[in-house]
């Protein structure tokens, strides 16, 4: 799964893009620090950011020149300013593509797909690995030795999280705004059934204690 971060200071157009991104399949960082934005987004190990050129305290071509010092990771320019001197600035400041508003949400869209294959080619972005257990990302599978075993949608997510949070004690609250970010879940016990579900996979695999439950704290793998 891609992690996207949005860099948009407008409240409207950014919960806009989350949920359009989100429905596509994406994971999603919101950035609304923008005086430190590049050293979040490096924190957060994006695949890929859409940034607006009007910010408060620092301007987008600004926080692009500042990322292009030490990262790779695509960026596309959503902006409204839409003359050719505006397109070259971030052409100029390492920007990779540069959509006017109001996007068109279909091209959009296209152009996120085609710079994340172009940044990462299928076969290094394919799975995760953690302690012998791979997570198979395109397929939604989890294999160790020989053994594989198929997720649910939510499972995968879960998972997909816990080992992207390796070694972290992650809180049932992180996991739940990650899981369910509109707030709408079936109730206070539907994490707990998911680990569960998950704990009984992975004992099909052989995989004892990979979930570890900290009291009061949360989850660990």
């Amino acid at each position: 799964m891609y992690k996207i971060s949005i860099v948009e200071d407008d409240k409207e157009i950014r919960e806009e893009l989350k949920i359009l991104l989100q429905n596509s399949g994406y994971e999603i960082n919101l950035i609304t620090d923008f005086q430190n934005a590049e050293q979040q987004i490096l924190n957060t190990e994006s695949h890929l950011i859409l940034l607006d050129v009007n910010l408060p305290q620092k301007d987008g071509y600004e926080i692009c020149s500042k990322i292009r010092t030490k990262s790779k990771i695509p960026i596309i320019f959503v902006t409204s300013k839409n003359s050719a001197m505006d397109e070259l600035n971030g052409i100029m400041r390492g920007g990779d593509d540069y959509i006017e508003k109001p996007y068109n949400v279909p091209i959009l869209l296209a152009r996120i797909q085609n710079l994340l294959n172009r940044a990462y080619p299928t076969d290094e972005i394919s799975n995760l690995q953690y302690k012998g257990i791979t997570l198979d990302i395109l397929k939604s599978m989890l294999q160790y030795k020989e053994k594989e075993m198929e997720l649910t949608k939510t499972e995968f997510k879960t998972l997909y999280y816990f080992f992207t949070n390796q070694d972290k004690i992650v809180s049932r609250e992180e996991i739940i705004d990650y899981l369910w970010d509109n707030g709408v879940y079936a109730d206070d016990n539907s994490l707990s059934v998911i680990v569960t579900r998950l704990r009984e996979k992975l004992k099909d695999l052989g995989i004892e204690n990979f979930i570890e439950t900290k009291r009061g704290q949360g989850y660990k793998i």
